[in-house]
């Protein structure tokens, strides 16, 4: 059997290979192609006489590429003057968006709920709120960013191509968290995972989404060969090739959206514990399903957007999406390493002085703090060893993201509601006892003093 090969330009994903190997295949006298996008180069097999260069030729370019070589593949930052005024642009707009959203009460939602988690209907409404704020920065920032590559990656395919994953990763979503929140109900704490964990797991995600983003952003072309596609062998088993299945594997986008349940969302941890508290399956799977139902709005938006944007106007949003992924991914990562008790933005000086905010009743230091939309206020208190606390807190937000209240040290996971808790416990050892919320995003400390 001979063989020849070809330089190809423009390939930079398993995809691309697929698409070229097609089309070569499709030319008489080719038996075998081996396509390889990292070295920009096709290997064309074949018996007789050498097939036509203007048949191969036009063979990649009904795939979406030319015959060429690459350039400079391997620059670490990108030499066009334009990919850096389209990306100053595109910040500046997204930073306006989160002004506007901001002034519109968009992310204080759920402060306008009343009711309790027994009713459906606020759980729907907290789904909602979830979906446009934290479940976006986490859920939504990784669809994001996957759903935005493939897209760029793919400008053949069809809008609904495109989008049909986002309805079967919904759909998986749905039906995992009635799954899981039934068996919580069941189970109780079963599904719990530590604190320590679940700060590693939201670290992973966002140094995922932190390259999803560099990549969409155009300047950095050396992470072009960084690729979260499944191996060429293996898509193509699963039928994951051609022009005519663009989409994802169906199954790949339904287990991915079923396992975002153990995904460390504030609103999607309080629900949780509701559904552990409620020690009946059938309440857990209704609290976790109807809440990931209202989610799903939010979500398909994301998928639409990539879904329908063509031309200039896709590229200047892949560099939109970029920026905002970016900035998502760091915002997780800190939270991240807050859960994993690596201080960041939480006070660490250590004051032995009489802390205004601690007053002694009865023997009893009494540490008060509101939980509002925003976090908790004050965050920073100080309080003397082998002397008992009695820690108040009052949530004036219960269905936002800081009610739910992570404590590692005291070992307390708990949901914060309307009413007046009480935590009560002696610190034993001088250092620092830090607090977040469950996903990490909101943070405080309190200093136990020697003295």
């Amino acid at each position: 059997m001979n063989k020849t090969s070809v330089p190809i330009k423009g390939m930079h994903c398993r995809s691309c290979e697929l698409l070229v190997e097609d089309e070569l295949l499709k030319v008489p006298g080719i038996v075998k192609a081996d396509v390889n996008h990292r070295t920009g180069s096709a290997t064309v097999f074949y018996k007789n006489d050498q097939p036509g260069n203007d048949a191969i030729a036009s063979a990649i370019e009904k795939a979406g590429y030319v015959i060429g070589h690459n350039g400079r593949p391997n620059s670490i930052f990108s030499h066009a003057i334009s990919d850096y005024w389209d990306i100053m642009m595109v910040g500046v707009i997204a930073f306006l968006l989160y002004l506007v959203g901001d002034q519109l009460g968009i992310f204080r939602f759920s402060s306008l709920l009343k009711g309790g988690y027994g009713s459906l209907t606020v759980v729907f409404l907290v789904g909602i709120t979830a979906g446009l704020s934290t479940c976006m920065a986490l859920v939504g920032g990784l669809v994001l960013g996957i759903s935005a590559r493939f897209a760029e990656s793919h400008p053949e395919a069809t809008s609904l191509q495109k989008f049909t994953p986002h309805i079967y990763f919904n759909l998986g979503r749905i039906i995992g968290f009635a799954f899981l929140g039934g068996v919580a109900g069941y189970v109780g704490s079963l599904l719990s995972v530590s604190t320590g964990i679940t700060g590693v797991l939201t670290i992973l995600v966002g140094m995922v989404m932190l390259v999803l983003g560099m990549q969409l952003t155009g300047l950095f072309p050396v992470l072009d060969r960084v690729s979260f596609t499944l191996p060429k062998g293996i898509s193509r088993m699963l039928g994951i090739q051609g022009k005519e299945n663009k989409a994802y594997s169906a199954v790949n986008s339904i287990v991915l959206g079923a396992l975002t349940f153990f995904l460390p969302c504030g609103f999607t941890q309080a629900m949780q514990l509701f559904a552990v508290s409620s020690k009946s399956p059938l309440v857990g799977a209704l609290t976790m399903g109807v809440f990931v139902i209202g989610t799903a709005p939010g979500l398909l938006g994301v998928g639409g957007l990539t879904s329908l944007l063509k031309g200039g106007m896709a590229r200047m949003f892949f560099k939109f999406a970029g920026i905002v992924v970016i900035v998502m991914s760091v915002f997780n990562m800190t939270n991240g390493l807050n859960l994993a008790r690596v201080a960041v933005g939480v006070p660490t000086t250590n004051s032995a002085s009489a802390d205004p905010n601690v007053t002694v009743e009865n023997g009893v230091q009494v540490i008060r703090m509101k939980q509002t939309g925003r976090g908790y206020v004050p965050n920073e208190f100080t309080v003397k060893q082998n002397m008992p606390v009695a820690w108040k807190i009052m949530s004036e937000d219960p269905y936002s993201c800081a009610s739910s209240l992570v404590v590692p040290d005291l070992k307390i996971r708990t949901l914060l509601t309307e009413k007046e808790q009480e935590f009560k416990f002696t610190p034993k050892d001088a250092g620092d006892i830090r607090f977040t919320c469950s996903m990490g995003m909101y943070s405080g400390v309190i200093h136990v003093s020697g003295q």
